[in-house]
């Protein structure tokens, strides 16, 4: 099985992650992992930290010679911050008089749940780990998985659908959310050029006001095919694979499925996908006439592209905080401030990527195996030419 975990702090000196469970022999394009840290950092409406950090990944162990060897990856991104916060974060005691506290909980952030569970008196600890700097290392490990599924034919991007209250209207095309990824400068990563403008006055508006901005991301997944997941148990589901790795991106606070959200409000005619048959137009040479399942049925790929939609709360960091109470004095205080962004919705996209790249990657080796790439493509093949012949 496939398994990872990641390791670190926001200030602390380096974040560290562990893949554990890739087969041997996948060649590892660092260009291209490095391009995906770019990626998540990038985006209108980011904070002060993007222009301190430039984060490259430092593979330390599970890759040799530019191919993994089938033992854990681990990988390690600095923290070019730590250089301002160790004499404030020390691993040994330190001074005690240099820690720099969060005295009074942010609403809508991890703070005051965090300080409870754990018995903090405040909470610095609780923001250091909870922070969103986290998922680069999940988007570190996330692009192994896109590197892996690609042996496969599969790939997977992102696009944003909504910003605040401006959103695309129609669907977005693969080619169009290709043609995205390819750019050179992000600015909100929206397909509709007249859209993404919009999008960036709503964050301008805000800026001025010192709130925050949320929105709503869609990842796709082009070319998996049928036969990934099972309806055979409730938490090998791919859907509920899929909901539970985006929902677990910080300030995501809902998932959808193809149009699960407006499903829900119409007739079953209007909302399932009807049925073709058209050899060989993919690989079983089942059609459908549109894609509202979002490429999962019955918790299994159907083989039309999977598409994922994560709805992220704004920001719970605001320059202009809310009410909150002090740890120590329990009294009515303004929320604490932390250097922050204002939108984030592009760059949860990419780390959302990545889980969903994980995700397929997962319930890829689950179904077809191997401890060498070479094995788990003749399985693959194989699982093919059974499509084709079905």
């Amino acid at each position: 099985m496939l398994r990872y975990f990641t390791a670190g702090e926001s200030h602390g000196e380096a974040l560290i992650a562990v893949l554990s469970g890739m087969p041997a022999g996948l060649k590892i394009d660092q260009a291209l992992i490095d391009r995906e840290l770019w990626r998540r950092q990038q985006g209108y409406g980011r904070g002060g930290r993007m222009k301190i950090e430039r984060d490259t990944a430092h593979i330390l162990s599970g890759v040799r010679h530019g191919m993994t060897i089938g033992s854990p990856i681990s990988i390690e991104l600095e923290n070019r911050d730590w250089k301002n916060w160790q004499e404030s974060l020390p691993v040994e005691e330190g001074d005690p008089g240099r820690h720099k506290r969060v005295a009074s909980p942010r609403p809508g952030h991890a703070d005051l749940a965090g300080a409870l569970k754990y018995n903090f008196p405040e909470a610095r600890y609780v923001l250091e780990r909870a922070s969103a700097r986290e998922s680069a290392a999940r988007v570190a490990i996330g692009a192994i998985a896109k590197l892996f599924l690609r042996e496969l034919g599969i790939e997977v991007l992102s696009h944003v659908v909504a910003v605040g209250c401006v959103t695309v209207q129609n669907g977005v095309s693969w080619e169009k959310i290709q043609a995205l990824s390819k750019r050179s400068e992000v600015l909100l990563n929206c397909a509709d050029l007249e859209n993404e403008q919009e999008m960036k006055e709503e964050v301008d508006k805000v800026l001025k006001t010192g709130d925050s901005l949320g929105g709503v991301f869609e990842v796709v997944a082009h070319s998996v095919p049928p036969g990934l997941g099972t309806y055979a148990q409730w938490d090998e589901r791919l859907d509920a694979l899929l909901a539970a790795a985006v929902m677990s991106l910080q300030a995501v606070k809902a998932v959808e499925i193809g149009s699960g959200v407006t499903a829900a409000a119409s007739p079953g005619s209007a909302v399932h996908d009807e049925i073709g048959y058209e050899k060989p137009a993919n690989l079983s040479g089942f059609t459908r006439t549109r894609n509202n399942a979002g490429g999962v049925e019955g918790g299994v790929s159907n083989g039309e592209e999977i598409r994922v939609r994560g709805y992220l709360k704004p920001i719970s960091t605001l320059r202009r905080p809310l009410r909150s109470v002090d740890f120590a004095t329990r009294q009515p205080v303004s929320a604490s401030y932390e250097r922050s962004d204002v939108c984030v919705v592009p760059a949860a996209g990419v780390a959302a990527e990545a889980m969903v790249a994980l995700t397929l990657a997962r319930c890829a080796l689950e179904k077809f195996g191997g401890d060498s790439m070479g094995e788990t493509l003749r399985n693959y093949q194989g699982y093919c030419e059974q499509l084709k012949s079905y």
